[in-house]
């Protein structure tokens, strides 16, 4: 009995402020599948915030909420396949919370103010990185996705009762993540940065219009597209489509091919990629947008970005791109000149 009391009082103090910790749901009293297991803590490290931010320093976990997730886990094996190890829910605290405080103070700023070109590197203990685009913290329609986790929980089958093995580490967690590589475990230091290239600003301009697109892995070009490659299925998504300065632009669909599809034969689906691999699409007036390789390439959510090919010399022309998993319009791109993949 005295094991049982302690065992609760950890886990109270692992719930944080405003959550108390659940129950556990042995006879399925309620509906809900991911109360049925007990939850254990994990301890989570001193975080650090680095980088262009106007307030660097410790975070204070103390007065964040927590927030659950649901993953089910898969890492890639040796020989490049997909391989599960567990699905778990995670209360932890969120990136979107951690750095909500944290405002950028952009090194590129005097040539492009706009916060959408920035992206979050996460390092542990062990100098693992993971990597994230602004966008995909603070843009998408499902936010508080990404979680430094501050507990744990199986998922466990009904019927063959199979046990994951239960992680023992604090660890990073990206819930919208297929191939959970950039799930490191005892992160402690969180850095923001400007996407490192420069692009030409030209603001104003129009009409405006790319007669191609050029693919670049760092300074070496892959391709130059004046048109959509034969053999791409496009795919229509219905929007309502909102910006976050504009607000409502149109209610207008969007067709065109997975960007996915369109650049997996020439940035390869590794674990280096899946973690800290980051792209950079850019337009002929100097407007750009960061997008990290897993929220492009590694999605469970089945939405994606599209590239549209317009109307022959359309104003905007002749690709633009469409950020399906995105609730504002920021980071659809006009008149695309090109896509960057650099090391940085």
């Amino acid at each position: 009995m005295k094991n049982i009391v302690i065992f609760s009082a950890v886990l109270l103090l692992c719930a944080g402020p405003g959550r108390a910790a659940a129950p556990v749901d042995t006879s399925d009293a309620t509906n809900d599948f991911y109360d049925n297991t007990e939850t254990y803590p994990l301890e989570v490290h001193k975080l650090e915030i680095a980088g262009e931010v106007a307030k660097p320093g410790p975070v204070d976990l103390s007065k964040l909420t927590l927030h659950s997730v649901i993953v089910k886990e898969a890492v890639l094996d040796r020989d490049g396949k997909t391989k599960f190890i567990g699905a778990y829910r995670y209360d932890g605290y969120s990136l979107f919370d951690i750095l909500n405080n944290s405002v950028p103070e952009k090194r590129n700023r005097i040539e492009f103010p706009p916060i959408i070109d920035l992206y979050v590197e996460v390092e542990n203990f062990s100098g693992e990185k993971a990597v994230f685009s602004w966008g995909e913290l603070y843009y998408p329609k499902d936010l508080h996705k990404v979680l430094i986790a501050a507990s744990v929980s199986r998922i466990v089958p009904s019927k063959t009762r199979e046990l994951w093995p239960l992680p023992m580490r604090s660890k990073l967690v990206a819930a919208g993540d297929l191939i959970t590589e950039r799930n490191i475990e005892e992160p402690v230091k969180i850095t923001v940065k400007s996407y490192p290239r420069s692009f030409t600003v030209q603001k104003g301009l129009s009409p405006m219009y790319s007669a191609s697109l050029s693919v670049f892995s760092g300074s070496e070009k892959k391709a130059e597209l004046t048109g959509l490659p034969v053999g791409l299925s496009t795919r229509t998504y219905e929007t309502v489509f909102y910006g976050r300065g504009k607000g409502i632009h149109s209610t207008t669909p969007f067709t065109g091919v997975r960007l996915k599809d369109l650049l997996a034969q020439y940035y390869p689906l590794t674990r280096e990629n899946l973690r800290a691999g980051m792209l950079c699409v850019a337009a002929k007036d100097g407007y750009r947008a960061a997008v990290s390789y897993s929220e492009l390439f590694n999605r469970n959510d089945q939405r994606g970005f599209l590239l549209v090919k317009t109307a022959p010399d359309a104003d905007g022309g002749l690709f633009s791109l469409f950020p399906a998993p995105d609730f504002f319009s920021d980071r659809a791109i006009r008149s695309v000149t090109g896509i960057h993949f650099d090391d940085r």
